[in-house]
């Protein structure tokens, strides 16, 4: 569905232009766009070599295994119907962990491994199962601690201060997070209350 709508939009500015006669500024607007992707990812590229080196650092030295032992409590009880030993528990650990650190690009493959492990324990396997809608809510709104990626971007444009919205990131994603759980734990006690996984 958001392929065609995104086909959408290119063919209607396409169309647009064509008709008012100002196709020239699309085919400058393709360039200057692919230009700045370009210079964008170089810059995202270094920062993320940076943080995922911290990442693999604070692996190596014991700290991600210390956020998982306090994140433990929390994900037994935002994932009651998964069992404690199982292997989704520790990629949505992991998970999770990432995302705090703000990696989603590292948080992803996590991600994506809990989905394929909470999905081999759905009994349904044509609809996702309430634990998977915890994960992709708690994936989505997940609070995060150094926005890494919009700092990388903040910098790249000129920022005289990038690492200014770290509170304000803080505070946002803290409250988006508790919103998302609240809804979550709503929709599965009110509308879902005979689906346990």
């Amino acid at each position: 569905m958001v392929n065609w709508i995104w086909l959408f939009f290119i063919a209607g500015g396409f169309l647009t232009a064509a008709a008012t006669g100002n196709i020239e500024a699309v085919t400058q607007a393709v360039f200057d766009g692919a230009k700045s992707g370009v210079t964008v990812c170089f810059g995202l590229i270094s920062i993320m070599v940076f943080w995922l080196g911290i990442m693999r650092i604070a692996e190596d030295s014991g700290l991600l295994d210390k956020i998982a032992v306090l994140l433990r409590p929390v994900v037994r009880w935002l994932f009651p119907s998964v069992p404690p030993n199982h292997p989704a528990i520790g990629y949505i650990m992991s998970n999770m962990s990432a995302n705090i650190l703000g990696l989603g690009n590292a948080a992803t493959p996590m991600g994506i491994k809990a989905m394929q492990e909470l999905q081999s324990l759905n009994p349904e396997k044509d609809q996702a199962s309430a634990a998977m809608c915890t994960l992709l809510a708690i994936n989505t709104a997940s609070i995060t601690l150094i926005p890494t990626t919009i700092i990388a971007i903040r910098l790249q444009n000129g920022s005289a201060n990038a690492a200014e919205i770290v509170g304000t990131t803080l505070l946002a994603t803290a409250i988006a997070t508790a919103v998302a759980i609240l809804v979550d734990k709503y929709y599965q006690r009110k509308h879902f209350p005979t689906r346990k996984g």
